[in-house]
This record gives C-alpha cells, sequence and structure tokens, in this order.
C-alpha cells in the first residue's frame, strides 16, 4: 500500500494487495483461505511470511477488518476498502486492457 495525499491505493508492483481485496470483496476470508484461492488462480501458493503482512498492513490502513473467531481470524472489507478497490480496478483496467486486445 501506498499513500498519496490522504487517500490510499493499491500498489500495483505486485499486486498482492489488489488480489487479496478483490478475493475479500466476494466472501470473507481467512489467511489460509486466502492463501489456497491465489494459488487456484496463480498456480503458486504464497507463504504465510508473504499473506500474513500484507495482511497487516491492509488492516493498518483500514482496508480490512478482523474478526477473531477462536483462533481463527477472519477477513472482511471496509467501506474504505470497497472504494480503495474499485479505484484500483479501475487502475488495473486502464493499464492492461490494451494487452487484453493486443
Amino acid at each position: 500500500m501506498r499513500k498519496r495525499g490522504y487517500e490510499y491505493y493499491c500498489d500495483m508492483r505486485g499486486m498482492l494487495s489488489f488480489l487479496i481485496l478483490f478475493l475479500l470483496s466476494k466472501k470473507p476470508m481467512h489467511g489460509q483461505g486466502i492463501a489456497d484461492e491465489i494459488k487456484k488462480r496463480k498456480g503458486i501458493k504464497p507463504s504465510p511470511g508473504t499473506i500474513y503482512p500484507a495482511l497487516k498492513v491492509l488492516h493498518e490502513a483500514d482496508l480490512i477488518k478482523e474478526s477473531k473467531s477462536g483462533k481463527i481470524l477472519t477477513y472482511t472489507l471496509t467501506r474504505k476498502g470497497r472504494m480503495v478497490l474499485n479505484e484500483s480496478k479501475k487502475k488495473f483496467c486502464r493499464i492492461f486492457m490494451g494487452i487484453l486486445s493486443a
């Protein structure tokens, strides 16, 4: 995540933040579920050392919230997270639309 002025936006370089926000827009998930879903999409399962620091940054930026049930943390998007995801989707389309039509 990067801060531009007072607004947060997804850093598209690695796209992990974008992908996590996208997955959480579909349904609440726990960290392992996010990693499993990324594996389905990319073919490579990210390690806990990749997923959990990204979740921490998204949480600190108030883009996701955590709810704890026993030992399991479930993550959901906040209202701010939905707004950032929508802006990031637009940016993604502007960047990659030419690739898809080439």
